[in-house]
């Protein structure tokens, strides 16, 4: 069971992340880690600027698009970027030496930084915070510049805590502002929140006209008791999908009306009940399998829409916010946001598992 469900919440995870990653690097967003798996001791492999993965715990997944870090921008971001380059491997006391600031400051903005994926960040090794110039290849945009600029400038490559004198530090700072996530316009971000969730109802889609169009389905009379394989059109089988989208809509909706809440918490399932199901649609073969993860997808792309942080519709609503209010959601609100919506679902997730395991147990599913 518990094979059964990594592989099909693996993969509907990853199409998920995907969608934001193929959004984020279309708009030219930075993007360090493309993992599978909760945050935490991982392999995997380097292609350009992004870092490709399993991590220990295979539950999940995410992608890290840099620059989503919510509340204002530090002031000093340019300062100490220019003092990290500068010396290659810098201790955060000695970078706000540099920037003449406090060390809180340098801190703060030197952490951005990291989220940022324009430094390197303290590693288990290091006795003190130290931050490093990264490795990696500079962006089309900086190499031009660095080819047209004078001697002693920015070299094509950046070697990993190795000091790199900037021909001009300020159109540095900006090329790195702009391969992040918060220098979009408001539609382009919107585009890269809303894509994972995108995905997965686009796969949900192409999966009902695959099962009711390709592979077809087996009917039977209620009057005859005769059982017939057909296939329907590729639009009604669109149009069936829309269908149960629209019913998972409906359902979820549920979850906010106190006369239906209780009933919608019960016909819902955990994690154990979604490991029971996918050893059963494995067990019933493919087509069972690829109806059941369609259907799962539908239910993840929904959830994640759901208006509340740290969820892509959350973070969607405080975009619109934030674009409506033109104010910047302080970080200590973003957090208590989302400590309120992790609450929430961690009630719902209680709930649900208690009463899976009793199904489990009582073998009434």
């Amino acid at each position: 069971m518990i094979l059964s469900a990594t592989i099909v919440l693996g993969f509907l995870v990853f199409i998920h992340e995907g969608g934001h990653f193929v959004a984020a690097r279309a708009f030219g967003v930075r993007v360090t880690e493309f993992m599978l798996g909760l945050p935490g001791p991982s392999i995997g492999v380097q292609r350009g600027e992004t870092r490709f993965g399993v991590t220990a715990v295979p539950l999940g997944g995410y992608a890290r698009v840099c620059g989503m870090e919510p509340g204002e921008m530090s002031p000093h971001l340019e300062a100490c970027l220019a003092s990290v380059y500068a010396r290659g491997t810098a201790l955060m006391e000695d970078v706000a030496r540099d920037c003449g600031i406090s060390d809180d400051d340098a801190y703060e903005a030197l952490e951005e930084l990291v989220e940022w994926g324009s430094v390197t960040g303290p590693k288990k090794s290091d006795e003190y915070n130290t931050y490093r110039v990264p490795k990696r290849k500079l962006t089309a945009l900086q190499r031009r510049r660095a080819k047209s600029a004078k001697a002693g400038c920015e070299p094509l490559e950046l070697d990993e805590g190795e000091p790199h004198a900037l021909a001009d530090p300020h159109a540095f700072f900006l090329s790195e502002y702009r391969q992040q996530y918060r220098s979009l316009p408001f539609w382009k971000r919107s585009v890269i929140l809303i894509a994972g969730p995108g995905v997965n109802l686009l796969f949900a889609l192409v999966a009902f006209v695959v099962i009711y169009s390709v592979l077809g389905f087996d009917y039977q009379n209620t009057q005859t008791g005769e059982v017939s394989h057909i296939v329907i059109p590729p639009l009604k089988a669109i149009e069936a999908g829309f269908m149960y989208i629209g019913m998972v809509v409906q359902a979820v909706a549920g979850l906010f009306n106190p006369q239906t809440a209780a009933d919608t918490v019960s016909n819902s399932t955990s994690v154990v009940g979604i490991a029971v199901m996918s050893k059963s649609a494995f067990e019933a073969g493919f087509t069972e399998l690829f109806s059941f993860t369609a259907m799962l997808s539908v239910s993840l792309g929904i959830m994640n829409m759901l208006p509340i942080p740290p969820l892509d519709g959350g973070r969607f609503v405080v975009e619109v916010y934030q674009r409506i209010r033109r104010k910047v959601i302080s970080l200590r609100a973003m957090n208590y946001l989302s400590f309120a919506g992790v609450a929430l679902f961690m009630l719902f997730f209680l709930v649900m598992m208690n009463q899976d395991i009793q199904r489990f147990i009582f073998g009434n599913w």
